[in-house]
């Protein structure tokens, strides 16, 4: 078996991490390196590597973390304003974690394309 990830390693509380949502699909939680005023990445349970690795048994999961990126926004009072939805695939898509996981992040204006 493959390590854990440290997204898994805080998704089981063998890591702290700031949760802002949870269910029993994926969990929000700040990011300890914002690149915004407010950054949480949305984060399923299933340790998929990355979208690139979602099968078609994964497709009620994608769609449901969509919907929790819109809940963590309109919670984070990100909704009215806007904000960018991040997913990083691979190197050279700038993935750090082999854990699928989506930026949600807000609070200032953003520029440019992919980063904050």
């Amino acid at each position: 078996m493959a390590d854990k990830t440290i997204f898994s390693r805080i998704i089981d509380g063998e890591i702290p991490g700031t949760f802002v949502y949870q269910d029993e699909h994926c969990v929000a939680i700040r990011d300890i390196q914002p690149a915004a005023p407010v950054h949480v990445m949305v984060i399923p349970r299933k340790p998929i590597p990355s979208i690139a690795h979602l099968e078609p048994e994964d497709h009620a999961l994608a769609g449901h973390l969509l919907m929790v990126v819109k809940k963590v926004a309109q919670q984070e009072g990100l909704a009215e304003r806007g904000y960018r939805v991040v997913i990083n695939v691979g190197d050279e898509g700038g993935q750090t974690v082999p854990h699928l996981h989506v930026h949600v992040m807000g609070g200032r204006q953003l520029t440019g394309h992919g980063t904050a």
